[in-house]
């Protein structure tokens, strides 16, 4: 594995924390595309409301930067590593509380919600600073893609492997077996987090002097605005999607061939980004990925079929890595040559977060809105219409951001 590894990385020299954090990563990646995916079709056969679904996937993106402000302190005052484990922790509490509700997890979507926002938030916020700390400018572009290829990978067999398990058991068995396959996974993930060197911080907890910076830096300003809009899309698109593939079914095991499929395309187009696309390709790759993900929606959003939800997932899958793997490396080079970054990588990457999870707040009350005045028929694929904008407009906001003038400040 590392062999391979290398030679797809070339001559750029690996650490263990880089490597203990992508396996992390990927462990992570598993654990969600095994379940989370399934977590929302099983909480909607309790209910069969969107709107049920809506309330808690919204306790999810409140609850989470919420934790993002706590976690930033924490990860100043005590360890981000520590951290880390606690977002771990959470979630397997999270996949623990759903084995033990069983049939009853619908009448607790707000606690379930708030429980994977508290351990998304912890998760994140740590993961994020690790990845700043770990990655150079010249490594970054391969963390980032081969983080991608290993969410694809996870996507491929994932998926596919619960949709196989949930159709050919007994009633809710199926979702019981991968709920406790993932909580497996995330103690595992705890375990590896202490390979990681222990990485505390010195210093106050500068919040707001670093939202302030916006104001001087235009480069900051720039990459905020782009997250509030790249969650204008996640909000809702992150669960509507997966719901509307059963619904057009009936069938968990399509929701795995759509995940194999889409992932599949996904890897490979991962693996092409992070090896090939330079920095200075960054701006057009964003672009380009925008407007096709942009195009992608009306393939599906007013006739939803199997057929075309595919073709919309083989779209969106050649899109993505065209735009998150220079995005990410785009946003991290924003803030590495930002006011005192060394000192203030928490503080950034918390602001960062808070941004990003403002626009998936407002994605989810926008969807709540269309639902409750012009019901789930009309009022979704409007919605989904208007929030699918988001990663278009990201591109209009990094437009002017000087590359060269990142590099540079940041290699001094």
């Amino acid at each position: 594995m590392k062999k391979w590894v290398q030679k797809m990385v070339g001559d750029i020299e690996l650490n263990k924390d880089l490597n203990v954090l992508l396996i992390i990563g990927g462990l992570y990646a598993l654990s969600i595309a095994l379940s989370n995916t399934f977590v929302n079709v099983y909480l909607w056969k309790q209910s069969g409301e969107f709107i049920d679904l809506a309330h808690y996937n919204l306790s999810v993106v409140v609850m989470q930067p919420i934790t993002f402000l706590l976690a930033g302190r924490w990860a100043k005052k005590i360890d981000r590593v520590i951290v880390l484990r606690l977002g771990v922790t959470f979630l397997s509490i999270f996949f623990f509380t759903v084995l033990f509700l069983g049939e009853n997890a619908g009448d607790f979507l707000i606690l379930l919600g708030g429980l994977l926002g508290i351990g998304a938030g912890f998760y994140w916020l740590s993961f994020n600073v690790l990845t700043f700390e770990i990655t150079e400018p010249e490594t970054r572009d391969f963390f980032n893609g081969f983080l991608g290829l290993l969410n694809s990978f996870a996507g491929m067999i994932g998926p596919i492997s619960a949709g196989f398990l949930i159709t050919n058991m007994e009633k809710l068995i199926g979702y019981r077996v991968i709920f406790a396959i993932s909580l497996g996974l995330f103690v595992t993930a705890v375990i590896l987090s202490f390979f990681l060197n222990r990485r505390s911080a010195k210093g106050q907890y500068h919040l707001i002097d670093v939202f302030k910076v916006r104001k001087d830096n235009l480069n900051w300003k720039r990459i905020t605005r782009a997250n509030f809009f790249q969650g204008l899309r996640e909000g809702s698109f992150v669960f509507v999607i997966v719901v509307w593939v059963y619904v057009s079914t009936g069938s968990e095991l399509a929701i795995g061939t759509y995940g194999l499929i889409a992932s599949a395309v996904s890897f490979v187009c991962y693996y092409f980004v992070g090896r090939f696309i330079k920095p200075q390709y960054r701006k057009r790759s964003i672009l380009v990925a925008g407007l096709i993900l942009y195009a992608a929606i009306f393939i599906i959003v007013f006739d939803v079929t199997f057929t075309k939800l595919i073709l919309y997932g083989i779209t969106i899958s050649i899109a993505y890595p065209l735009l998150l793997v220079p995005y990410a490396s785009l946003s991290y080079d924003v803030i590495g040559s930002a006011w005192k970054a060394a000192e203030m990588r928490v503080e950034y990457i918390v602001i960062r977060e808070l941004f990003i999870n403002s626009g998936r707040i407002t994605s989810i009350l926008t969807l709540i809105a269309f639902i409750s005045f012009l019901g789930e028929d009309k009022g979704i694929p409007i919605a989904l219409a208007i929030l699918g904008l988001g990663h278009t407009i990201i591109y209009w906001c990094i437009r002017k951001i000087d590359l060269s003038t990142i590099r540079h400040r940041e290699n001094v």
